[in-house]
């Protein structure tokens, strides 16, 4: 076989994988951990209630809502996920005790407290979002232009964060906000 026959051959798999590359390499980062390499929310993944792994790339073309979630602010949580799931809202919550105990149950007493609010939307396992042990997405919003607080890492763990439907941080919230704060800004991305 001649080598022009073989390129023509090889030319359309030579160039999927080249177009595919960045995307793997991007996966690769959030694989490893290496959270200051990725460029968007969708390349990492976190552990939902249960203990399964989620690929946040599953969210690509939502508009996300990551809230730290406490016991205080479930009601309006549901509240939010009751009126915009249908218009392209996912609500994804982040339980943290690293604030006051604010969630001290284990992953299984956080989900049966949350089917007492008859919650709907995504609820994740227990992380830190500071520190060494904090979570890399939460790592990674913190620092983003949009997700920069004025007095740097969360101070309580109902921190929020509004991620636009490629996976950018678009509005991080202030500690003493509650969940519904977000409307204001629903209409500009949904």
């Amino acid at each position: 076989m001649s080598f022009s026959r073989l390129y023509r051959l090889l030319k359309p798999a030579l160039l999927c994988g080249a177009l595919a590359a960045p995307g793997l390499a991007s996966t690769m980062c959030a694989s490893r951990d290496d959270w200051r390499c990725a460029r968007s929310m969708h390349e990492f993944s976190a552990k939902d209630i249960d203990g399964r792994m989620v690929n946040l790339d599953k969210y690509r073309w939502v508009l996300a809502h990551l809230v730290g979630a406490t016991d205080v602010n479930y009601t309006q949580l549901v509240d939010l996920h009751a009126r915009y799931a249908e218009c392209g809202l996912r609500i994804l919550a982040f339980p943290c005790n690293q604030f006051g105990r604010q969630e001290p149950g284990s992953n299984a007493e956080i989900k049966e407290f949350a089917a007492g609010y008859n919650v709907k939307f995504d609820l994740f396992s227990k992380i830190c979002v500071n520190g060494d042990d904090a979570h890399p997405l939460w790592k990674w919003m913190k620092v983003q232009p949009k997700g920069r607080g004025m007095l740097g890492n969360p101070t309580v763990a109902s921190l929020q964060f509004l991620i636009d439907k490629n996976g950018c941080v678009v509005k991080r919230y202030g500690p003493m906000e509650e969940p519904l704060v977000i409307e204001k800004d629903l209409p500009c991305y949904l």
